[in-house]
């Protein structure tokens, strides 16, 4: 064999087997992450659906609250809680149960064969373990919520159940309802196909790799020359910008995602209000107290969605633009963390680029972070402005400092100040920093294209 392919051989046999070794951990840590994912969805949904039974009983209890609640005990009452929560449905599946202590059901509105019958023994899921044993010791000695398996009344399939039941102490009864988990399952069963789906498509993606690297290897011999790292280094700022606007695609996703995701609150808004409508109409003092009540867990959903949304992107920044974006943000931290914040711009109404706007934005978001965390300052000023075809940025405090590169060097988490600099390194403009005792300044110069 030639020297020069014993060299190529020598050059590939080692790429090859660390690509292989690389998709092996790529697969493994992929798995493992999914895993993972698909048990914070999971408990992540459970624990919504655990509010939305609260407020679901909840809402029955109010219901009833002036039966229930006026002292008598006679017969006539008692059926007519239970005429109420017999009508009482939401969705497709969703009802109210009552049975009483010994296991007797009173009030089934989806099987009204079980009325009258004493369930105590007889009521098991397929699995053979007792459900109204285990809703009645979770009511008495639990937190009250309980998983079984049962009969799904839409579908007629035998899928998990997430019940909440309270006991009325005084006529000694176990009132409840459930929510049907197989959107759980379905949730949980797509993320692992979507995984396996991600790896499938990593490793054809390391095969390729593999290929274009033993390609290239033949066709470039021995020897790299200066266009080949010239080459590598573009391919890294450009990985790092894909990276960042990925970044930026995710958190605006997420964002109308959240904006979307607070519907258990205004269930509980809708069923408030639709009580105060049923108040209204049988000319109940409490009424306007529930319509309050329900007021104001609207003005709670409302708020937390604008934070987060906020939080996320805000939309100041795409209606009103970047001067505009960071004046709020410099009010919301002024009001948050107490120190007194001087804001100062030249931009007016001048819209800059997207990429821009975004990058200078979330600089003085992560600069403010920071300041808040380990700072210990004062004041923070903030300077934006024009000068040509130039935006400078200014972000100074008079905290009590660090060393930049002992911080750069540990590669802190967060955006960090090796993100901050890509940043801008891509988009051509300049970042420096400069810190001591009272005094820790941040300047960016950013040309703008033409």
């Amino acid at each position: 064999m030639q020297l020069k392919h014993k060299i190529v051989a020598l050059a590939i046999l080692p790429l090859l087997l660390a690509i292989a070794v690389i998709g092996v951990l790529v697969m493994l840590h992929a798995q493992r992450l999914g895993e993972q994912q698909a048990h914070l969805l999971e408990s992540s949904i459970l624990a919504s659906k655990q509010t939305e039974l609260k407020h679901y009983v909840s809402l029955a209890l109010s219901t009833i609250e002036p039966l229930y609640g006026s002292g008598r005990d006679d017969a006539a009452t008692q059926q007519q809680v239970l005429e109420t929560l017999g009508g009482m449905e939401y969705g497709s599946d969703g009802y109210f149960f009552v049975y009483d202590g010994n296991g007797r059901n009173l009030m089934h509105p989806r099987q009204p064969e079980l009325v009258g019958r004493n369930l105590l023994l007889s009521m098991s899921d397929p699995d053979g373990a007792q459900a109204l044993r285990g809703l009645l010791e979770s009511a008495r000695n639990g937190d009250g919520f309980h998983r079984y398996r049962w009969k799904k009344p839409s579908t007629g399939q035998v899928t998990e159940k997430l019940a909440h039941v309270v006991i009325l102490d005084r006529w000694g009864w176990m009132l409840g309802t459930g929510i049907y988990l197989d959107d759980i399952e379905r949730a949980t069963a797509q993320v692992r196909a979507e995984v396996a789906n991600n790896v499938r498509r990593t490793m054809w993606a390391i095969a390729g790799v593999a290929l274009v690297a033993v390609l290239l290897v033949f066709a470039g011999g021995v020897t790299l020359n200066v266009s080949e790292h010239r080459l590598a280094d573009r391919k890294l700022q450009l990985l790092a910008q894909r990276i960042v606007t990925s970044q930026e695609e995710e958190r605006s996703r997420v964002s109308r995602e959240l904006h979307d995701g607070i519907s258990q609150v205004l269930v509980s808004v809708k069923f408030q209000l639709e009580l105060a409508c049923h108040e209204l109409e049988a000319g109940r003092d409490q009424a306007l107290d529930t319509l309050r009540g329900g007021l104001a867990r609207l003005g709670e959903a409302i708020a937390e969605v604008r934070r987060i949304s906020h939080g996320l992107r805000p939309s100041v920044l795409d209606t009103f633009g970047l001067a505009a974006a960071i004046g709020q943000l410099a009010r919301d931290f002024e009001g948050s963390s107490g120190l007194a914040v001087t804001y100062r711009e030249g931009l007016g109404d001048e819209r800059l680029p997207d990429r821009e706007s975004v990058a200078l934005f979330r600089i003085v978001q992560e600069a403010l972070t920071n300041i808040e965390r380990h700072a210990h300052a004062r004041h923070v000023a903030i300077v934006l402005e024009r000068k040509g075809d130039t935006v400078r940025l200014r972000v100074r405090d008079d905290g009590v400092g660090f060393d930049p590169a002992r911080i750069e060097q540990a590669r802190s988490g967060g955006i960090g100040l090796r993100n901050m600099r890509e940043r801008i390194a891509h988009l051509g403009g300049r970042f420096t920093l400069s810190s001591a005792p009272g005094r820790t300044e941040l300047s960016v110069s950013l040309p703008l294209p033409e």
